[in-house]
């Protein structure tokens, strides 16, 4: 079909694309626009919103909060091969924490790529694997509508992920083939559940254990499960841990029969489950350690279940017997299959379990000893001279005034395994981390989750190093006026980075530390009120002038030094 024969009438592919965006609810688009996108988003219907970040990687990272918030693909619209390298961090995140991106990346005009003229995406599918589901351009004009539908569809079919489509800017006006009006009402959907003889073999096999324990991870809050999580913890009467470097809180950790967050490392893990014969592994990986220690991965004798959505997670993961589900209605399945041991915990006394020391590992103290001048407090004596604030500190002050409305972003690499253990987070979809080790996580996506939920009171709780990767989120926070405190945790350095080159005894390395920045100013150039903290006095009635604010404010709180 060419242009000749057809009428004028007839849609375009930019039509049939924006029919298709608008059926599956993308009609919020996030994005840096470059020359080879406009041709697609000169033709945006008036009911879309474009939201405009100043970078790409934190347009994706906006996208991801939204996505997070909302509970629906998003679509991310970026410049070609550097606009998608630009936005490579933030999709890492997005890859390993299974958030629905759709990615629509421009292309130049089709029949001059193989020149590689200026701003040609060479081999454009490629780019963005291993980090994306799915990556294509399609090979005609007329196939793009078919691929736009296929990208949707892919994104939010479990396991979800980001998904890459690169299209040539010519293609837009091209007229859409007849048949392509089927495609806005297409739908895709799982019954992934348990079928009720694996119910029945993992209930039994639950029963069996003498000593049984949860590992719960991300997948869980994301599917809405964790009501069914407690309802299992307590029937089994199993203490619960949160997997390693959790995106999400899949458990209430003001429950009695929470336990923690389980250190990134084999020793500590293997540690933390000694006293248990079954672990069910629920909604996450097993499982993303981190820093090395080598040992072996479980005690003797103890058996692991996985259930995922992922069957890469299954097949990829060192131990266990793994059954691929829908995480949600299978452990809604299990809870009201087990039967209830009528043992209820008490409130953990310590980070261990029962009848464990409470002293470090050899493992954990070499990553995370504190520098030499160091009072038992974890605080310097020229910092303590200042009056200067823990990290700890901060969050205390975060839970003391928490509200019902809250939901945290963490973004504090030194307070990861501290957060959770500190701040309250009992309610679904409270609580959010990066997936990986892209920074510039923080800033965006608490300014894309404030959109995508505007009855939420957004935190952002983030490193002074982390903040500067995606700070140009503030411009977006300013113009559209969200509901976020941004509390920047300033130590003067990449604490994270230097717990590390401390273990590693590389304290000589270059670029450890982060100094003369001035973060209030900063926010001030972008449109956000912003202040300063030396105290805890002085943050805590900083915050709660912040958490009555109706717009954005920024908290510059310096605390001590590593």
């Amino acid at each position: 079909m060419t242009a000749e024969n057809v009428s004028a009438n007839t849609p375009t592919v930019l039509e049939r694309t924006y029919e298709i965006l608008s059926a599956h609810g993308l009609t919020t688009i996030f994005g840096n626009p470059g020359s080879n996108e406009l041709p697609f988003l000169a033709g945006m219907p008036d009911d879309f919103d474009y939201v405009l970040g100043l970078h790409e990687g934190a347009a994706t990272g906006m996208a991801e909060g939204f996505a997070r918030a909302t509970g629906l693909p998003v679509l991310v619209n970026l410049h070609a091969a550097s606009g998608t390298g630009n936005a490579m961090g933030a999709l890492t995140n997005a890859h390993y924490s299974h958030a629905p991106l759709v990615v629509l990346a421009g292309q130049q005009i089709r029949g001059t790529v193989g020149q590689e003229v200026m701003l040609a995406n060479v081999d454009a599918a490629l780019l963005p694997r291993p980090l994306v589901k799915h990556s294509h351009e399609p090979l005609a004009a007329q196939d793009v509508p078919r691929a736009v539908s296929h990208a949707v569809l892919e994104a939010a079919t479990e396991p979800r992920g980001p998904v890459y489509l690169s299209v040539p800017y010519d293609d837009w006006r091209t007229p859409a083939l007849p048949d392509d009006a089927l495609l806005a009402g297409r739908r895709v959907r799982t019954a992934g559940g348990l079928s009720q003889e694996l119910v029945e073999e993992v209930a039994q096999r639950l029963a069996g254990f003498d000593a049984p324990v949860l590992v719960l991870g991300p997948d869980v809050d994301a599917n809405g499960a964790q009501d069914a999580a407690v309802e299992l913890a307590e029937r089994l009467g199993a203490p619960v841990w949160i997997a390693p470097s959790p995106t999400r809180c899949p458990f209430p950790t003001s429950h009695p029969h929470f336990r923690g967050v389980l250190p990134p490392g084999i020793a500590s893990v293997r540690e933390r489950l000694e006293d248990h014969d079954g672990v069910l592994v629920v909604g996450a990986p097993i499982l993303r350690y981190h820093r090395w220690e080598p040992d072996s991965y479980l005690p003797a004798g103890t058996q692991v279940l996985h259930l995922t959505s992922d069957v890469a997670e299954a097949a990829r993961a060192p131990y266990g017997d793994a059954i691929v589900a829908a995480v949600g209605q299978a452990l809604a399945a299990l809870a009201a299959e087990v039967t209830d041991r009528g043992t209820r915990l008490e409130y953990r006394t310590a980070t261990k379990p029962a009848g464990k020391s409470t002293e470090a590992t050899t493992a954990e103290v070499s990553a995370t000893s504190a520098a030499t001048e160091t009072s038992a407090t974890g605080t310097s004596a020229a910092d303590a001279r200042e009056g200067l604030m823990r990290g700890e500190e901060v969050l205390e002050v975060l839970d003391a005034q928490r509200t019902d409305d809250v939901v945290y972003v963490n973004e504090t690499t030194t307070l990861d395994l501290t957060f959770l253990e500190t701040v309250t987070v009992d309610r679904p979809n409270m609580y959010h981390f990066p997936a990986s080790g892209g920074l510039g996580f923080g800033l965006p996506a608490a300014v894309g989750f404030a959109l995508g939920d505007p009855d939420a009171t957004v935190v952002a709780v983030v490193g002074d190093g982390s903040a500067h990767y995606g700070l140009s989120a503030l411009h977006t926070a300013a113009q559209r006026r969200t509901r976020t405190v941004f509390v920047i945790v300033n130590n003067g350095t990449y604490g994270a980075l230097r717990r590390f080159a401390k273990a590693l005894d590389a304290l000589d390395s270059p670029g450890l530390d982060v100094p003369g920045v001035d973060v209030v100013a900063l926010a001030h150039g972008y449109g956000v009120p912003g202040t300063r903290a030396t105290t805890r006095a002085e943050f805590e009635a900083a915050y709660a002038d912040a958490l009555a604010a109706t717009g954005p404010v920024l908290i510059d709180v310096r605390v001590a030094g590593e």
